[in-house]
């Protein structure tokens, strides 16, 4: 897969794109990441690429321009224009899998009050928030929604059934894992993933799994 991200702070994704699992991905070839600079598009002597709104208000706009022409030096066949946005589509497992199988992802990081809804009328084709809240820029949001994709890519992680068991998979929490020491300040580990009965630990996860998403989020269940 080859994703490119469009940004005003290309120097806040340097350290994520080269550490940890995504690090690995780019290294190896799973994944082809390219960081780029709004600012490279601006035709503006000082690199400006936002204006004020027509019809008045406070902030400033990212103006059509820029993000058009980045688009269009950007695009390959088929490939997927994501702007990341708080009234976007909430960001979810199904949205992430999905967006997996994509062959190219261009995520844009919005900032300011927004962009200009030309831009999102005519060169978007979807738009995600990972979440309820606003942040200062879409940088962050975008590092969030390449740092889920990425893990979904083929060879990415050593063990591709731990994707199984990540929290939200079939509209389920994770269950409680343990590990050494079995007894930590008289804490003690169930003794039922001691008993070496497959069928009946992943019974007693399972149990976990329901107990856990009932009790902190019931909505993934009754919301289905």
């Amino acid at each position: 897969m080859k994703i490119d991200i469009l940004t005003l702070f290309p120097k806040i994704l340097e350290g994520f794109v080269s550490e940890s699992i995504i690090g690995r991905a780019v290294r190896s070839g799973c994944v082809d990441l390219c960081v780029h600079n709004l600012r490279d598009w601006s035709k503006d002597p000082h690199k400006a690429v936002d204006d004020r709104p027509f019809g008045g208000g406070a902030g400033m706009i990212l103006k059509p321009e820029p993000l058009c022409d980045a688009i269009d030096t950007l695009k390959t066949q088929g490939s997927k224009v994501i702007y990341l946005c708080p009234d976007g589509q909430r960001l979810t497992t199904s949205v992430v899998r999905r967006l997996a199988q994509e062959s190219h992802l261009i995520l844009v990081s919005g900032h300011y009050e927004g962009v200009d809804e030309r831009f999102r009328e005519h060169c978007v084709h979807e738009e995600i928030s990972i979440g309820d809240y606003i942040l200062t820029n879409g940088t962050l949001p975008a590092a969030v929604l390449m740092d889920t994709i990425i893990r979904y890519i083929p060879g990415v992680l050593g063990d591709e059934q731990s994707l199984e068991q990540d929290s939200f998979n079939h509209a389920l929490l994770a269950f409680p894992q343990y590990t050494r020491p079995c007894n930590f300040q008289d804490w003690q580990v169930p003794e039922i993933l001691f008993s070496g009965n497959h069928e009946e630990i992943a019974f007693w996860r399972l149990k976990q799994q329901l107990v856990r998403t009932l009790r902190r989020r019931a909505d993934l269940i009754f919301n289905r």
